[in-house]
């Protein structure tokens, strides 16, 4: 007998456990690799024909190649896919393919799927921005429906397939979440004569003081950093409030604090790391606030004097965008990914030539890299400009211990985006790498240029919604 509690369907019998598919998903050992090689060998050469006597090619030598493989439940190889950089003989760019996708007759429903989404988040993983395959026209509407988007008719042994590519939304996500809500947030305070830096200046990383040659900027650091890590906390709130003056081209002079700490044992070590990064670049910390029995929190302020403060919004269509990044270091431990520390090696003459690089090359746009990472900081600066940027994946200066899709998205430690006039160069700047990497374009957003010519969307549209900020002799 059944009563009406057995037909509850907010009910949930947490006593059963899910049933489980007969076969998992794993990243193949040797074993598994030449299984998989087997059943496409039985799929593409013997029973389709695409591939006359084999199908091994160059990216199977590829050592980078990776294999996911669905393995039955006693221990059968019953499908899989094989991903890898596009090019097997060159340095990964962060533009990977999927390809060799088979799975062996009879198998259950949903394991192909399923190797092609696991597919999708392991070349994210490895820090892909553009993932691709073809496929066969007969599969177009699996893929599309798990959000592959069309590229293109292409063709394989003769036969009909379909160039499709996987939508990584990565550098959007990044922009939206730290710069996308600026503008309406910030509209306010635009309104008020030099509000956010004045005309010229709106959104720059520093903000010239009305009637003066000072240059003054402002950081917080993420309350969750300073908890975890107060030392470092307290070195990066040097570091990313000089690089703020640096970028606009000024000379630091001092700085501000502002430190809440829940006893005087963790205040120290806020103030010890504040000591080393005041130590390090040579600007004193002239003063500021200290309070104890408070969440974890740090604010700095900066001022610094230059009498030709470069700004954001000086880019045009048709200028050359340059990346000048400290390639040394290595990931902070416990932010992997996140964090690059190419500081804290250095001295203090390295740190400041690299400081006064912006100054010395005054060119037409600055900013430096930071919170809304490499892409997003460009999208930033030519939003400032009133244009668009082009970004050459190859060309960008990165560390070979960084993926791109890490390095495009992380805090850089030292980096600075400087765009101008082809024939101007930069200046030398000590430890640093500088690279010409991309152009400014007529339009709005950043699109990613690849080794074979094509773009690809990276930024949609304005990062921060502030719009072009124009000096007054060039605004409308």
């Amino acid at each position: 007998m059944t009563g009406p509690w057995d037909h509850n369907v907010l009910l949930v019998d947490h006593r059963r456990a899910p049933a489980r598919p007969g076969w998992q998903l794993e990243e193949a050992d040797a074993a598994a690799v030449h299984a998989h090689r087997q059943l496409r060998r039985r799929a593409f050469v013997e029973d389709q024909g695409l591939f006359a006597g084999t199908d091994l090619d160059d990216t199977d030598a590829d050592p980078r190649a990776v294999v996911l493989v669905a393995r039955g439940a006693d221990g059968t190889v019953l499908g899989g896919v094989r991903l890898a950089p596009a090019d097997a003989g060159a340095a990964d760019v962060g533009w990977w393919t999927g390809s060799r996708l088979v799975v062996a007759p009879g198998s259950a429903p949903g394991m192909g799927p399923a190797l092609v989404a696991a597919a999708c988040a392991r070349a994210e993983q490895a820090g892909a921005l553009r993932f691709d395959a073809t496929v066969q026209d007969r599969y177009t509407g699996l893929f599309t429906r798990l959000g592959w988007q069309v590229v293109g008719p292409a063709a394989v042994g003769g036969r009909p397939h379909t160039a499709m590519t996987w939508p990584i939304g990565r550098l959007a996500a990044l922009a939206r979440t730290t710069k996308s809500p600026l503008g309406g947030l910030l509209a306010g305070l635009r309104s008020a004569d030099g509000g956010l830096g004045g005309p010229g200046f709106v959104g720059d990383d520093g903000a010239p003081v009305p009637g003066t040659d000072v240059v003054a900027a402002c950081d917080a650091i993420l309350p969750s950093m300073v908890e975890r890590d107060p030392e470092w906390a307290g070195w990066c709130g040097v570091l990313v409030n000089v690089n703020d003056l640096s970028a606009m081209g000024a000379a630091p002079v001092g700085l501000l604090d502002s430190v809440g700490a829940r006893d005087a044992s963790f205040a120290a070590r806020l103030v010890a790391g504040l000591c080393a990064g005041s130590a390090a670049w040579g600007v004193p910390v002239l003063g500021g606030h200290t309070q104890i029995g408070v969440p974890a929190a740090l604010s700095v302020t900066a001022l610094g004097r230059t009498d030709r403060p470069v700004p954001a919004s000086g880019g045009r269509p048709g200028q050359r965008v340059r990346l000048t990044a400290d390639l040394g270091g290595g990931w902070r431990p416990g932010a992997t990914g996140r964090q690059w520390d190419s500081t804290t090696g250095r001295t203090t003459a390295q740190l400041q030539q690299l400081g006064s690089v912006v100054a010395r090359t005054a060119p037409a746009a600055a900013k430096d890299v930071s919170m809304a990472g490499l892409v997003g900081t460009l999208g930033m600066l030519a939003e400032a400009s009133g244009c668009g940027a082009v970004l050459d994946v190859a060309a960008v200066p990165r560390p070979a211990a960084a993926t791109v899709g890490d390095w495009f998205t992380c805090f850089p430690g030292s980096a600075f985006l400087t765009t101008d006039a082809p024939d101007r160069a930069v200046a030398p700047a000590g430890p640093a790498t500088t690279g010409t990497c991309g152009e400014l374009v007529p339009g709005s957003g950043v699109r990613l240029r690849w080794p074979d010519g094509s773009t690809t969307p990276a930024l949609i549209g304005p990062v921060t919604g502030l719009g072009a900020s124009r000096p007054p002799e060039e605004s409308p």
